[in-house]
Parts: structure tokens; sequence; C-alpha cells
């Protein structure tokens, strides 16, 4: 029986242990939180710290491994790739490949350098290095932990007199204590954030959504829903995919999925914002699999352990999906999920996380989600019409 090391234990991991035990595999999900949900439904369970490189790679060789992955899981990718190039294991691509990917400042120079489409951007240590290059920005900026995922630390600042209490902010969520500052670049319609795969460093599933927020959240640039087909251009679409492609040949990138985040400017630019390799959260390759019947869990699952395959072929969405991101803007005690009946008979998937009377925190990252609303249209307009008027359609009640 192959071992797979699951690096995380959030519940984004379940649909991924749910296919490595349908393919017989030993799941074995590794973090220092005994308590995450994913423990209680992987095999085994190892309490070591995912960042910390050479206690995984210690725990993965006692354990003889035959996989290692972090799905959904930003802080374990670089450790995935360091232990899997270690030991010998499948892996997506090299350690030094995906430290850049992961890094939002390497990542952005390695874009400059390689003259892809790229907003000014700088990365510091130090604030007071960063307070120096005020004059280096066109204002308002974005400033972001270099390593967070799920919005965690990022925040708009739209004057020089903010931008101290911006890169504070930022610096409370990164593990490297490094922050990037970066131009702030309007889009047009909405931003995309879904999951693409590749076989042997070719692209042969892109997809792209368009990504919603809530302006009224406790963290205004956290993703609050989702929906497909995405508002982003055709011709851009190609573009993109085009230098989605080129990316991976020159990091020489091998079989993986991918979470990749895209935007199209009002000028008619396009830019690639991230390229993770990992799952996305918030269920993204579920929503996928649900639009298309692609498998991209599966096949990240068999790639892990160095399996054969299932087909993978690049399918339309069938109609028109949008997926809720249940959350409270403030804290306090959940009470009741109400859903009206006009959307009743839309709503493919309700999965709650919470119970009456648990606390809940206002919406800052991903991690503060309490469930997730799986819906289906007939047309694009009525989806458009539901999701303009969210608030009179679903309404989390907090006491």
């Amino acid at each position: 029986m192959k071992k797979l090391l699951l690096l995380g234990g959030s519940r984004f991991l379940l649909p991924v242990i749910r296919a490595a035990q349908k393919l017989g595999y030993h799941t074995i999900t590794c973090d220092y939180l005994p308590n995450n949900i994913a423990h209680k439904y992987s095999d085994e369970y190892s309490n070591v710290s995912i960042t910390d490189k050479k206690a995984v790679l210690e725990t993965a060789q006692k354990l003889r491994v035959d996989g290692i992955m972090s799905f959904a899981c930003d802080p374990g990718v670089v450790t995935a790739a360091y232990v899997a190039e270690q030991m010998g294991l499948p892996h997506c691509g090299s350690y030094e490949a995906v430290s850049i990917l992961q890094n939002k400042w390497e990542f952005r120079r390695f874009l400059r350098e390689n003259g892809f489409r790229v907003p000014m951007a700088k990365g510091y240590h130090k604030m007071e290095d960063a307070l120096k290059d005020v004059d280096l920005f066109p204002w308002p900026v974005i400033v972001k932990p270099v390593d967070s995922a799920g919005s965690k630390g990022v925040v708009r600042v739209d004057s020089m007199a903010e931008l101290r209490k911006g890169i504070e902010y930022a610096l409370a969520y990164s593990h490297c204590k490094g922050f990037i500052i970066e131009q702030f670049l309007p889009r047009k319609g909405h931003s995309s954030d879904s999951d693409s795969f590749s076989i042997d460093g070719e692209l042969v599933f892109t997809s792209f959504s368009s990504q919603r927020f809530d302006e009224e959240a406790a963290n205004p640039y956290t993703p609050a829903a989702y929906s497909w087909p995405t508002s982003i251009s055709d011709g851009n679409q190609g573009e993109l995919t085009g230098e989605i492609q080129r990316l991976l040949r020159l990091l020489n990138m091998r079989t993986s999925i991918y979470n990749i985040e895209t935007r199209e400017c009002p000028d008619g630019s396009a830019y690639i914002m991230e390229c993770s390799p990992r799952g996305g959260g918030n269920r993204l390759a579920e929503m996928l699999r649900y639009m298309t019947g692609v498998d991209l869990i599966e096949n990240a699952v068999r790639a892990a352990v160095g399996d054969a395959l299932i087909p993978i072929r690049q399918n339309p969405p069938c109609g028109f999906w949008a997926e809720i991101i249940l959350h409270s803007r403030r804290r306090g005690i959940f009470g009741s999920l109400w859903t009206s009946d006009a959307i009743a008979g839309n709503i493919v998937e309700q999965d709650l996380w919470v119970k009456q009377g648990d606390m809940v925190e206002g919406f800052r990252g991903a991690n503060e989600a309490i469930g997730t609303l799986v819906l289906r249209f007939d047309s694009q307009e009525r989806m458009e019409e539901v999701l303009a008027k969210q608030d009179q359609h679903v309404k989390v009640g907090i006491v």
C-alpha cells in the first residue's frame, strides 16, 4: 500500500483524503495542530510543523512515504518540494522553482526578468527601507506578506501616511517577516482565481473564474464568491494561457495542479498575479469537477505518488455556476443560515462548517469562512442578478 504524506489539516484536505483512500493509499496528515479536522479522517497523524523542512523530511523518511503533497495549504508547498527532491519522490518541480513561485517578491522579480507583464513591485524585510522608497510607487498600492495565502495580511494603502500601518498589518501574517509593496491594478470585470493542471510541464487544463468580494467584510480583499464562466475576454484568456505555459517551461515544472490568479485591466492588459503549485482553497477544484467533469483532485493525488493519471480534457463549464463563501462580517455567535425560496432550486450543495452557538470571526481571511454554497443557474443574467443582490438571498445570522 502506498503512503501519501499530506501537509496541513484544514477541511480543504478532505476531498484529497477521500480520493487517496479510494485509490487504496494510506494517508498521513501532518501539522502541529492535532485538533484540525483533516486528522479525524486520515489514516494516521504526525505532529510536526509543516514549515520545518528538516523535521518533515525526517518524518517522511521514517514513515517511508511514497509521495508528499500540500493541497490548499501555502505554508507546506515549499516544504513538500524540498522533501520530494531530497527523497527522490515524484514532485511538481524543483525546490528552487517552487520557492520562486511561493515568494511573492521573488515571483514578481522572475516575471520581470523574463519579459512577462508585471506591476511595479518591490520586496522588503525592514519597514524603514520601504518608507524610504515611497516615491517609487504610483499610489494607491497593495501591501502584502511575501509568503501568505488566502488574502491574509493583504491591505490597500491609499496614501504615504497610511503606509506604516499597512506594513505592520502585512508583517503580522508573514512567516519569514517579509512584505511586498505593489502597484494597485484596477480590474475590468472580475479578477480570476481558479485551478489548472500540467503534465510533464505541458498545460493540459486551464480555467478562469470571476472572483468576487464583499466590500463590507473585515478584509474586502478576501474572496467571498466565485462564478463561472469568467468575465475575462476570450483574447486575454488565450494570452494568459500562453504566458502560463511559458512560465511553467521556464521553471521546468512537471506534473501538478496549480492555483492561478489572473487579472484583466481596463486598458485591456492582462496579468498573472499568482501561480502556486497546489490546489486552491475554497473548494475550487471541486467546483471545476461539478462544471466540467474533470477530476483534478484525483489526478493530483495520483501524480504525488507517481501513478498513472486518468484522462484530462479541456472541457468547458456546463451551465452557469457560482460558489458563495459563507462568512460573517463581524465577530459573534453563529445563530443560523437563511437562504431565500427564490434560489432553492439553484442550490446544488450547502456545506455549513459551524453549528448554532459557535463563535465566529469577522471575515479577514479564507480561514475564517464558515461554509460554502454551490449554485447552478440556467442563464448568466439570472446568476448575476442573484450575486448582485446576495444579501437578499443568503443571510448569516450572528448574535
